[in-house]
């Protein structure tokens, strides 16, 4: 299996780590929630990045803002040009 990072924005979770959260005493409820909060630490630490801001310091305008920037690229460019893909 692949355990190396993905190229941003094409996956937010390894298939080793899905393999490790299917594999977790968890119901499937929290098996979906694990998995988005997994994603969102990912996602979360790239906003801040880009902000150049840790983390923690992220705030919900700046969050609110990186996805809007990203809407707008998806519609202006397409969707392979914006971070998030779906």
């Amino acid at each position: 299996m692949d355990s190396q990072p993905q190229q941003p924005g094409t996956q937010f979770l390894t298939s080793e780590e899905s393999a490790k959260v299917d594999a977790a005493l968890l119901s499937s409820s929290e098996k979906f929630l694990t998995r988005i909060t997994i994603s969102s630490l990912r996602l979360l630490k790239h906003v801040a990045e880009e902000n150049n801001v840790p983390i923690e310091d992220l705030t919900v305008q700046q969050v609110i803002q990186w996805f809007e920037n990203d809407a707008r690229i998806r519609r202006e460019e397409g969707a392979e040009a914006a971070f998030l893909k779906w």
